[in-house]
């Protein structure tokens, strides 16, 4: 095999894949970059057999037709301090020798052969959904905050994607929760789509953002029994999707909270990172103390010191002293799109229900802690 092709155009699709191959792997071609030149394209292919990513090169001039694999580490590396627009020179001298060359640099990477790539059968019986890049990346952004990390509940290591229906309308609704906080937002869609709802693991989320913040194609999403495509433009993935059952959630959501705090978004993110800054822990807890017009918000740190401000707000009721993790707060203020972030309360033990006047169509739960 030999071609040639531009260094940003090879760097955009390895940055990509860089999310889905493990450095540390027991199999060492799954730390590979499968590159493949056929029909006058450079396929790029990368997996660690959960999910796998696509990406078809057209801006390519292929010398000869073949296919190899090589470190997606090593390569993406070396491209990231080439000059930028520099011409690459591919050449696969030996079954297991791949040079490149720019400017002048010379490299010699060592290849393992395409024989022992893993491959995947791309057959899907679901509808097609045709969704808005920028909208769809909103209700991952809004609603990954809150995934879990506890691998002992896999069930809550990812994002819950369900159809939801409201005053008649159809919603893509997108749910994730770490036991401690929750975090809804919903998408409408066509009333005819037809999609079955499933758990969209933790790492998949985080790849397909990136894909989507640098793309402005129009997304296609299907689904299969045990696995989900994601279309954009030129590049594919596909992903197995978590073998669980994810809890009725509309039980956590508060629907009797009579206090309502009204604060500016900006200036609660703000002063809470602030007054967190006393202590070294970003999980410690904050102290809020609610009045009609102001709240107290105060970190302090056995080890460290503490630390005090007030700002401006609007209270409902009177005096209400409650706690939270500081960390996760700022993660569900710094989602309002709203300039002012609406907190319904009802004690000082109870889940506390945040909405955004901007995005309606979005909701957080955070439970409060002991301090």
């Amino acid at each position: 095999m030999q071609f040639v092709v531009k260094r940003d155009i090879l760097l955009k699709s390895l940055n990509f894949v860089q999310g889905v191959v493990e450095k540390k792997n027991t199999l060492p071609i799954l730390s590979n970059v499968l590159l493949q030149l056929k029909d006058n394209k450079l396929s790029i292919v990368a997996t660690d057999l959960d999910i796998i990513f696509y990406d078809k090169i057209s801006d390519v001039k292929i010398l000869k037709e073949g296919s190899t694999t090589t470190s997606a580490a090593i390569l993406y590396d070396i491209l990231r301090k080439i000059s930028s627009n520099s011409e690459l020179n591919f050449e696969l001298k030996t079954l297991n020798k791949l040079s490149l060359k720019s400017e002048n640099a010379d490299f010699n990477l060592l290849c393992l052969p395409t024989d022992n790539f893993p491959t995947f059968a791309d057959e899907f019986e679901g509808n097609e959904i045709s969704l808005n890049n920028s909208r769809f990346l909103k209700l991952l952004n809004k609603t990954r905050i809150s995934i879990s990390n506890d691998d002992t509940r896999h069930y809550l290591n990812g994002i819950f994607l369900h159809l939801t229906e409201a005053h008649g309308r159809n919603f893509l609704t997108g749910v994730a929760t770490d036991s401690h906080r929750l975090s809804s937002s919903s998408l409408e869609i066509d009333s005819s789509s037809d999609f079955s709802s499933l758990i969209l693991p933790r790492k998949t989320v985080f790849t397909l953002c990136s894909l989507l913040a640098e793309s402005s194609d129009q997304l296609t999403m299907q689904t299969s029994d045990n696995k989900i495509k994601f279309i954009l433009g030129s590049m594919k993935l596909i992903s197995k999707v978590i073998d669980g059952k994810f809890p009725d959630y509309k039980k956590v959501v508060p629907t009797t909270n009579d206090k309502t705090l009204l604060v500016s978004s900006k200036d609660f993110v703000n002063s809470i990172e602030r007054v967190a800054s006393v202590s070294l822990d970003r999980k410690e807890g904050v102290k809020l103390v609610i009045n009609k017009d102001n709240v107290q918000l105060s970190v302090n740190s056995a080890n460290s010191g503490e630390g005090n401000e007030i700002i401006k707000a609007k209270f409902t009721s009177n005096e209400l002293n409650i706690s939270f993790n500081s960390k996760y707060l700022i993660d569900i203020a710094s989602e309002v799109e709203d300039k002012n972030l609406k907190m319904n309360l009802k004690d000082s033990v109870s889940p506390v229900l945040i909405e955004d006047a901007s995005d309606k169509n979005s909701y957080y739960v955070i439970m409060p802690m002991k301090i």
